[in-house]
C-alpha cells in the first residue's frame, strides 16, 4: 500500500509539472502606436478595447514608438490610453519617442516611470531597454546607464532562467553597439528577443537566438490597425497576428524556445580598431570612459575642458592629463555643447536651468529657469548669453548676473541647436518647419524662413548654419541645401539634389569660400559659398560610409574634420581632398570637437568616450 500511494504522489506531481510546463499562456505584443500621428488614437483605442476583452491575455508588452514626435502632450495621451488596459502593462521607448525629444527623454521616465523593464512572468524574465538614438540623428544605441542597469539585473539573475529581452531596434547593426548587448544575454538563457521598429511582421535570428520583429498598431492602408497575441506554450512560442474586433489570424511564426549553451567558437561580425594602427601617428594622449551617454560636445576653457553627460554632471578635466579638477550636477539629461568665456562656463540642463559655473571651481554663479526642459546649446558674445528652448522662447541674458534682457516667445516647435550671431543677428532653427533670424541687441524678429512642409521632422533644426557673404546656408532632413539672403531671409537658391543627399551636417572653410555637407551615402562635399546654385567644387578623396550623424563638418590647419555616426574622425586635406588620417574612438557618433594648442583635439562619444588626441 505504501508503495502504491507513493507513486501515485510521484505521478500526480509528473502531472501537475507537466502540465505547468504545457499550458498555454498568452500575452499581447503591441509596437509602433506613434501618438501623434494620423488615425493612431483611434487604432489604439480599437486595440486596447479588444485586448481588455481578452482574458486570456495575461499582460501586455509596448515595444516603443509611443508617440510621432516624443512631445510631452503626445506622451501624456498615451499614457492616459494605456492606464486604460486592464492588465498589466511594460513599456519601452522607441526612436520616435528620443530622437525628437523637447525633454531630451526626461518625460518618458517622468509619465511612464522608467525607461526599462524588468519582471517575472511563469519562469520566464523580461528585459527592456531604451534603443535611443538620444537627441541625435543616428543608428540607435542602448544607452551607457541602461548596459550598467542590465548588468545589475543579469548579474542577479540564476543561468538557468529563461530570459525574453525586448527592444525598439533589432539587435543588429540597426543598433551601433549591437554587440554590447548580444554579449550581453548570451551570458544568461536568453532564448527569444522581442522588438519592433520596422512595421511589419518579420521572423528574424539574432546571432543564434530567435527573434521576433511585431507589426505597427497604426492601420497604414488598412481599415484598422493590428497587434500581436503571443502563446507560450512547453518549449514554444506562437505569433498571431490581430485585427481587433474583426480576426485572428492563423500563426504566422512559430519558435522553439530552450537553452542554446551559446558556442564561443563561432565568430559573428564585431567592430574593429585596426584603422588605427594604420594611421599610427595618431596619439591618444589620455582617455576616459564615462558611465552615461555623452550627448555633446565641449568647450575648453583655458588649461581644462568642460564636459557634459545624461546623468546631468557638468566636468572639468585638465587638457594635459585628463585629470578631473571639479564635477558639478544637475537635475536632468543634458544634451547642451558647453560654451566659455572668461571664469565663466555656461551650459543647459533638461531639468530647465541654464547654469553658469565658475571655471575654476564649478560653483553655480546663476541659474535661470525655462518653462520647459532645455536641449539647445548656448552662444557667449558680447557679454551676452543667448539660447532657445522647448518652450517656445529664445532669450538673451546678461553673463555676468543672468539678468533677462530679452525674450522673444515666438518659436514654432523647440530649438536644440547652437545658434550662429553674425553682423548684429542671431540665427537658428526649430522643430516646427521655421528658421529665424532676430536683432542680437533686441531680440525683435528681423526675419523667418519655412520650407513650406507640414512634416515637422523636414525642419532645419539640427544644422549649426552657416553664415559668410551676407549669406545664410542651412541643411535640413528633407535634403535640400538653402541659400538665403542674411539680412532679408529671401532665397537665393534652393535645391535638392537625389545624387546629393545632404542632410543636416555642414560647415564652412577657414576662407569662407566652400560650404561643407556630408551627405547620406558618405560623400564629404564643399561648395561654392559664391555661386548662384548648388555647385561642388571640392570632394574629399575617401567616402566614409553611410552616414546621418548632424555633427559639424571643421576645418583647422589645413585639414577637414569630418565625424561619423559610427565613431569615426576622418581628417581630410583642404589642398586636394586626400585623406591625411583617420581614428575610431568607438561605433558610436562623434560629437563635436575641440581643438587646442597647434595639434591636439578632444573628442566625445555617445556612448560615453572622452579622448584627448595628438595629430
Amino acid at each position: 500500500m505504501k508503495k502504491i500511494a507513493w507513486l501515485t504522489t510521484v505521478l500526480i506531481l509528473l502531472f501537475f509539472k507537466t502540465n505547468a510546463q504545457t499550458t498555454a499562456w498568452k500575452f499581447a505584443h503591441v509596437s509602433d502606436i506613434h501618438i501623434g500621428s494620423g488615425t493612431s488614437v483611434e487604432d489604439l483605442q480599437r486595440t486596447i478595447a479588444d485586448i481588455n476583452a481578452d482574458s486570456e491575455l495575461q499582460f501586455v508588452i509596448i515595444s516603443g514608438d509611443i508617440t510621432e514626435f516624443g512631445a510631452d502632450e503626445e506622451l501624456t495621451l498615451a499614457k492616459s490610453m494605456l492606464s486604460g488596459l486592464n492588465k498589466p502593462w511594460y513599456i519601452i521607448p522607441g526612436n520616435h519617442d528620443m530622437n525628437w525629444s523637447e525633454s531630451g527623454g526626461n518625460s518618458v521616465k517622468t509619465i511612464f516611470g522608467s525607461e526599462t523593464f524588468a519582471f517575472n512572468h511563469n519562469g520566464f524574465l523580461f528585459l527592456g531597454t531604451n534603443c535611443g538614438p538620444n537627441m541625435r540623428m543616428s543608428p540607435g544605441q542602448v544607452p551607457q546607464e541602461n548596459l550598467v542597469w542590465l548588468d545589475s539585473v543579469l548579474k542577479a539573475t540564476p543561468k538557468t532562467t529563461p530570459v525574453i529581452f525586448v527592444n525598439h531596434y533589432p539587435i543588429d547593426s540597426a543598433l551601433n553597439n549591437w554587440y554590447e548587448v548580444i554579449n550581453r544575454l548570451k551570458t544568461r538563457n536568453t532564448q527569444l528577443i522581442i522588438c519592433g521598429h520596422g512595421h511589419s511582421n518579420h521572423k528574424q535570428n539574432f546571432e543564434g537566438i530567435p527573434g521576433v520583429m511585431g507589426r505597427s498598431n497604426l492601420r497604414a492602408k488598412d481599415t484598422i490597425g493590428g497587434y500581436n497575441i503571443v502563446t507560450v506554450t512547453g518549449d514554444s512560442v506562437f505569433y498571431n497576428e490581430r485585427r481587433p474586433g474583426v480576426q485572428t489570424k492563423p500563426t504566422w511564426v512559430k519558435e522553439r524556445l530552450y537553452t542554446h549553451n551559446f558556442k564561443q567558437d563561432i565568430q559573428y561580425p564585431r567592430p574593429t580598431f585596426a584603422i588605427n594602427k594604420q594611421f599610427n601617428t595618431v596619439k591618444s594622449v589620455w582617455n576616459k570612459q564615462d558611465v552615461t551617454d555623452i550627448g555633446a560636445g565641449t568647450a575648453v576653457a583655458a588649461d581644462r575642458v568642460v564636459v557634459s553627460n545624461t546623468a546631468g554632471w557638468i566636468t572639468a578635466y585638465r587638457l594635459k592629463n585628463g585629470k578631473q579638477l571639479w564635477a558639478t550636477k544637475t537635475g536632468g539629461k543634458i544634451y547642451s555643447t558647453p560654451c566659455a568665456d572668461g571664469n565663466y562656463v555656461v551650459v543647459a540642463s533638461t531639468d530647465k536651468y541654464l547654469y553658469c559655473l565658475d571655471k575654476n571651481t564649478g560653483a553655480v554663479n546663476w541659474k535661470v529657469k525655462a518653462d520647459k526642459p532645455i536641449v539647445a546649446s548656448p552662444v557667449i558674445h558680447s557679454g551676452r548669453v543667448f539660447c532657445g528652448g522647448s518652450d517656445g522662447h529664445f532669450r538673451c541674458y546678461d553673463l555676468a548676473s543672468g539678468s533677462l534682457i530679452w525674450d522673444f516667445a515666438d518659436v514654432s516647435g523647440f530649438v536644440v541647436t547652437r545658434p550662429v550671431i553674425n553682423n548684429g543677428k542671431i540665427y537658428f532653427g526649430g522643430w516646427g518647419n521655421y528658421f529665424y533670424a532676430l536683432n542680437e541687441q533686441t531680440g525683435t524678429l528681423a526675419w523667418s524662413w519655412t520650407n513650406g512642409s507640414a512634416n515637422r521632422m523636414y525642419s532645419p533644426a539640427s544644422c549649426v548654419p552657416v553664415i559668410t557673404g551676407n549669406k545664410v546656408f542651412i541643411v535640413a532632413p528633407d535634403r535640400f541645401m538653402t541659400c538665403l539672403n542674411a539680412a532679408t531671409g529671401e532665397v537665393i537658391w534652393r535645391k535638392g539634389d537625389p545624387k546629393i543627399r545632404i542632410r543636416e551636417a555642414m560647415g564652412v572653410s577657414a576662407d569662407s569660400t566652400l560650404i561643407y555637407g556630408k551627405t547620406m551615402e558618405g560623400d564629404v562635399l564643399g561648395f561654392s559659398a559664391k555661386a548662384d546654385s548648388m555647385e561642388v567644387k571640392w570632394q574629399a578623396k575617401r567616402n566614409i560610409g553611410y552616414d546621418i550623424s548632424p555633427s559639424l563638418i571643421e576645418e583647422h590647419n589645413g585639414l577637414v574634420f569630418t565625424l561619423s555616426n559610427s565613431g569615426n574622425i576622418y581628417a581630410f586635406k583642404r589642398e586636394d581632398g586626400s585623406l591625411a588620417w583617420v581614428h575610431k574612438l568607438s561605433n558610436c557618433l562623434v560629437n563635436p570637437l575641440s581643438f587646442f594648442d597647434e595639434n591636439k583635439l578632444i573628442g566625445t562619444t555617445m556612448d560615453g568616450k572622452i579622448v584627448c588626441l595628438q595629430y
